[in-house]
């Protein structure tokens, strides 16, 4: 008989395997890859924001090949239509009827490749998809392909040619990562990888769609004490008392948070999630969800140091509850 133990195990041995896959095209970033992994557990979508040439196209279509399931690419352009990215009803003469012509946002991995240079019109089709699993067109609901996952990346929004993803989209992306520049060894790996042809493209699966969803019905399973619950909706409170924050957590980052701990938990194989999952979650999950004020942000403060701070003004939750 499998026990709960023997899952989570499971689930630690696949998480590994999927990590070491990437890892051989993405260099020196094993705590970006395994973050970007724990999202897909949770069930969420990842936001990769940084500078043109870090990896971040790369990582994203290094996890999708590294699996054996359907996964597009979306390339956002300014004149990009809604219809370009969920699909479009033609018109049949020969049953004079329309039909559904599914666009590629159909598949278990969509890149969403600079989301943030498309108008937000366009943006703005991803809303219902990212936060439902599913797409309304003409008075009929199409439901997402289990595992479902958008991986975007986009530039920084002070470069040219970009726009503001708006509020309401940010939260729907579970994560948000950066990259990063490599250190001086692991540059060194990557042109010494690339000199020896090891690409994307050469990649093997090493998990099946079943894996990945096994995976994740595993990840539900583990469990999450009172005390736990508690100090995330104090993090989340902590956020809204913070004078250089305009807009705290909201009750959909406590839930995302929520979420992470318990993937990342299971990522370790463990079958509870303790203080250290939530705090080791709490930046990539909740510093794009704050706004802050005008003059905080002329003071250079960021979403994660506030993050951070609040983390830090609440109490850790001790004892076997916890």
């Amino acid at each position: 008989m499998t026990t709960p133990t023997d899952l989570i195990a499971q689930v630690a041995r696949n998480v590994e395997r999927l990590t070491t896959n990437v890892g051989y095209v993405i260099q020196g970033k094993p705590e970006v890859i395994h973050n970007a992994v724990v999202c897909m557990l949770a069930e969420g979508h990842l936001l990769l924001e940084d500078v043109p040439g870090t990896g971040k196209t790369s990582l994203a279509r290094a996890l999708a090949t590294s699996l054996s399931i359907s996964w597009n690419r979306i390339q956002f352009t300014p004149d990009l239509l809604p219809s370009d990215v969920s699909g479009v009803s033609i018109y049949n003469q020969a049953t004079n009827e329309f039909e559904f012509k599914p666009g590629p946002i159909f598949a278990n991995i969509v890149l969403g490749d600079e989301i943030n240079r498309a108008s937000p019109k366009t943006q703005s089709a991803l809303l219902e998809v990212m936060e439902e699993g599913t797409l309304s067109n003409d008075g009929v609901v199409y439901p997402m392909p289990r595992p479902f996952m958008v991986v975007a990346t986009q530039n920084p929004i002070d470069m040219e040619g970009t726009y503001v993803l708006p509020e309401a989209q940010l939260d729907r992306f579970l994560m948000k990562l950066t990259v990063g520049y490599p250190d001086t060894e692991a540059e060194i790996a990557v042109l010494r990888t690339q000199k020896m042809g090891s690409t994307v493209e050469q990649l093997l699966p090493v998990l099946s769609a079943g894996d990945v969803n096994s995976m994740i019905e595993s990840v539900r399973a583990v469990e999450v004490a009172p005390a736990i619950e508690q100090y995330i909706v104090s993090i989340a409170a902590a956020t809204r008392t913070l004078s250089e924050l305009r807009l705290g957590v909201s009750p959909r980052g406590s839930l995302a948070l929520l979420r992470a701990a318990r993937a990342h938990a299971a990522s370790v194989g463990r079958t509870y999630v303790v203080p250290e999952d939530v705090k080791q979650m709490a930046p990539v999950v909740l510093a794009h969800r704050v706004i802050l004020q005008p003059d905080a942000e002329l003071q250079g403060r960021t979403g994660i140091e506030l993050i951070t701070r609040a983390l830090q003004s609440v109490p850790v939750p001790r004892g076997a509850d916890a």
